[in-house]
């Protein structure tokens, strides 16, 4: 049985709409990474308390940014919440 690689598709390959599904990805996975790691700074020790200072305040800075762009788009936070719940992982037919 020969394995088949599936050709990532280049950003200019893709259509608006796959751009913003991706975005709201991007914004929902950072979102729970931000959470985490603020779980994981409450039980932190030692040297892992900068470890989780520098990585809260980096999925901060992402979370803004990509929420700058979500909003430049038009995409509103009801439409990134609706997607959360729904099978964001399945690829577009």
């Amino acid at each position: 049985m020969q394995e088949e690689y599936k050709r990532e598709q280049l950003v200019s390959d893709r259509s608006e709409l796959e751009k913003e599904i991706e975005l709201v990805r991007n914004i929902i996975n950072t979102r729970e990474e931000l959470k985490n790691n603020n779980k994981n700074f409450e039980y932190a020790e030692l040297d892992l308390v900068d470890y989780y200072i520098y990585q809260i305040k980096a999925n901060q800075a992402k979370l803004d940014y990509l929420l700058r762009l979500a909003k430049a788009k038009g995409i509103t936070i009801d439409t990134i919440n609706q997607l959360k719940y729904e099978n964001y992982d399945e690829n577009i037919g």
